[in-house]
């Protein structure tokens, strides 16, 4: 299997080897990195997911999220699907959780950006 690697900005093409569902060979990574990059995108591959949900009472229409660690690339669809409809109130903080253990992955949905609430006098609150 060849893969370019994203573990640092080289790009370096790397070539394994795959034996009865095991790494045997890997030839072309420059640093350590490289080689546990392509090893674990070979047999266990991970991604970050970013999206946006629904925000009420705020002068924003959307959050931004994203996990808060990589999950399984298997998983990424059905994280997708779950997240339609979901809906949160303002106020909100960076870091705060939208969907706790998104898909039974063990992996939060965070929100990447604060989000003031307006109140019923059409002021912006905390």
């Amino acid at each position: 299997m060849e893969i370019t690697c994203i573990a640092c900005p080289l790009g370096c093409a790397i070539k394994v080897t795959l034996e009865g569902g095991k790494v045997v060979d890997i030839q072309g990574a420059t640093c350590k990195r490289g080689e546990e990059y392509a090893k674990l995108e070979c047999l266990s591959p991970k991604r970050m997911v970013t999206s946006t949900v629904t925000l009420i009472g705020s002068p924003l229409r959307r959050l931004p999220i994203k996990t808060e660690h990589p999950i399984p690339k298997s998983k990424v669809m059905d994280v997708a699907r779950a997240l339609l409809g979901v809906e949160i109130n303002a106020p909100v903080s960076i870091g705060d959780i939208v969907a706790e253990n998104i898909c039974d992955t063990g992996v939060n949905m965070v929100a990447t950006r604060h989000a003031l609430a307006i109140s019923t006098k059409n002021e912006a609150i905390n």
